[in-house]
């Protein structure tokens, strides 16, 4: 078994099960319906109160399908793009580990195909603002460990350091994130421990500080000299994963960090700008040895060490997999009284749960939610993300996400990452929304587009045989209006296209004034595809210096159309494209 095949392995292996939590009792979905469409089934169910997601089942089997670590969905809709005929049931959760009863079978199969693609009417109505664009992106990003910062090695040639610092700078200055979370702060190779000693922390967060971010501080892992457990470790970089040995020591290392970390940088800054994460997915036995009243203690020690330097410092967790142990923790802090200023978890492959009814049950409402992992796969070396269906998959997400969670923090921003060996190649399955030399994946790019929106978001429909077609819009105070629409769906095994599921869209936007220019920009399969750019100069492992000057060329949103002035005819504004699967398309109108 590869160390590699070894990982995959061990990611199922769960920390211990934590005391069950209360059972809420939650009835079945109502009204659900299986709508035919080319290439898919769509489901439809109301609401049921209470619930955080729901579980869907397709001839008994949860979906979506494999490689989604959370089988559920948060909304009352999901597009089955499975082909023949299946029965379908619904059931609400309350928690991970709670579920109601479902709802009974409905039956259905995809319509047949063929022919042209099935057209869909997207409608925005640009003088209809219905909020504040929200962009749950920008408040964190994730990062490899950020000692390697300091890195003067070398992948494909390219310096470790001094790009993973670039990569920082790019996602703040283009994406508009504030805040970065990494893992390993408290290891050995920063020599924290004993002794006290925050110099080569400080070298790091003197850095990030310097880019414009701000850390999340992720509180691990565990040095060897207080480990209970030094041979418990994860990682290439041999992280430790142990309890420690003397809670009491852990504590006082916690709280010397935390009140070295205010002097250094001010109290005020901490406070309103920082935040200190216990851990990184405990539940799971890869990252934590221990037993899950072993974690519930660290924390209460942890978010006591950090209140004790200031008490409105921001301190929260369990910074689970897969939603797991947030009821729990939500019940021992009601219990222990430990301070929780954020719930922190992580998803791949899906959108987020909407954890605020659990938040509300335990008179949290409010309490912010983190999403402090979330990508298109769990999985290393998964070569799904680098290409345009990754950029299909980050704006279902973070569409899904907008004005429900806090934060959505794509895992990570840089290919410069080391967890399971550096990369062997350019195009590896790489977690970054950045590769190695900094060139913009698809997913960066849709991120990008995405950012263009305005702050005034517009309303918007979108009817038809959508599939996996939505659309996200909103105005400039110019008057410029701004269309995403993208098409996606979440079986992995689809995601290099199905023509199924290919459409026609018709965007009308209506509320304009006078004439404007249309600009109309793409991703998919032949535009704005940095690997696609790669496999067409052949490919291989890295590129030679002519070859990095050509990607860098390439390295642009591509228009999909030419620019064009238009008339709106009382105030409307009519356009129609081919939409692929997957596929994403950016329509901006200026007046």
């Amino acid at each position: 078994m590869t160390a590699r095949d070894d990982w995959r392995a061990r990611l199922h292996e769960r920390s211990g099960e934590a005391a069950p939590a209360a059972p809420v009792d939650l009835p079945a979905p109502e009204r659900v319906v299986a709508t035919p469409g080319a290439g898919h089934v769509t489901l439809t169910w109301d609401p049921v109160p209470g619930a955080i997601g729901y579980l869907v089942t397709r001839d008994g089997v949860p979906v979506p399908p494999p490689d989604v670590d959370v089988p559920a969905v948060p909304s009352c809709r999901y597009v089955d793009t499975g082909t023949g005929e299946a029965a379908y049931t619904v059931a609400a959760l309350a928690t991970m580990e709670n579920r109601g009863p479902a709802c009974p079978p409905v039956t259905a199969a995809p319509a047949p195909g063929g022919g042209a693609p099935p057209r869909v009417e997207v409608a925005v109505d640009a003088g209809t603002a219905t909020g504040p664009t929200a962009r749950p992106w920008q408040p964190m990003i994730g990062s490899e460990h950020l000692s390697h910062l300091l890195s003067e090695d070398e992948s494909g040639g390219r310096p470790i350091g001094a790009e993973l610092a670039e990569a920082l700078r790019i996602v703040h200055d283009e994406l508009g994130v504030r805040a970065v979370r990494a893992h390993a702060v408290l290891c050995d190779d920063l020599g924290v421990y004993p002794g006290h000693d925050f110099s080569r922390v400080d070298r790091v967060y003197d850095l990030v500080t310097g880019l414009g971010l701000r850390p999340v501080v992720e509180l691990g892992f565990m040095p060897r000299a207080l480990a209970a457990d030094p041979s418990a470790t994860v990682f290439s970089y041999e992280a430790i994963i142990s309890p420690p040995s003397d809670y009491r020591a852990w504590g006082e290392l916690v709280r010397a960090l935390v009140a070295h970390l205010a002097g250094r940088y001010g109290i005020r800054e901490l406070v309103e700008h920082w935040a200190f994460e216990v851990w990184n997915e405990p539940n799971l036995a890869v990252f934590w040895s221990g037993t899950p009243e072993e974690y519930f203690r660290l924390y209460d020690v942890t978010a006591a060490a950090v209140k004790s330097v200031h008490p409105d410092l921001r301190v929260g967790g369990p910074a689970s997999a897969a939603d797991g142990w947030v009821e729990e923790l939500l019940a021992h802090v009601d219990a222990s009284g430990a301070a929780l200023d954020f719930v922190s978890t992580h998803t791949y492959g899906n959108a987020p749960l909407d954890w605020r009814p659990a938040l509300a049950r335990h008179g949290r409402a409010g309490t912010p939610i983190w999403w402090t992992e979330w990508g298109p796969t769990p999985t290393h070396f998964h070569g799904i993300g680098d290409g345009p269906f990754g950029a299909a998959f980050v704006l279902h997400g973070m569409r899904s996400a907008a004005g429900r969670v806090d934060a959505l923090a794509h895992w990570v921003a840089s290919d410069h990452f080391e967890e399971l060996g550096r990369p062997p190649r350019l195009f590896h399955g790489g977690f970054g929304l950045l590769t190695v030399g900094n060139l913009r994946k698809p997913r960066f790019h849709a991120l990008a587009l995405a950012s263009r929106l305005g702050d005034a978001e517009l309303a918007a429909t979108v009817t038809g045989d959508a599939g996996g077609v939505e659309a996200w819009a909103a105005a400039h105070p110019d008057g410029r209006v701004g269309v995403l629409a993208w098409n996606v769906t979440l079986n992995h095994t689809q995601a290099g296209g199905a023509a199924e599921l290919d459409r026609r869209v018709a965007l009308t936007v209506t509320g304009l004034r006078g004439g404007c220019t249309v600009t109309h920009h793409r991703i998919d399969h032949r535009h704005t595809d940095i690997e696609g750019a790669w496999q067409a100069m052949g490919g291989g492992d890295w590129p030679d210096p002519g070859q990095w000057d050509k990607l860098r060329a390439a390295d642009r949103v591509d228009e999909y159309a030419p620019a064009t002035r238009v008339t709106a005819v009382e105030g409307t504004v009519r356009l129609e494209f081919e939409l692929p699967m997957p596929g994403v398309s950016f329509v901006e109108f200026a007046p």
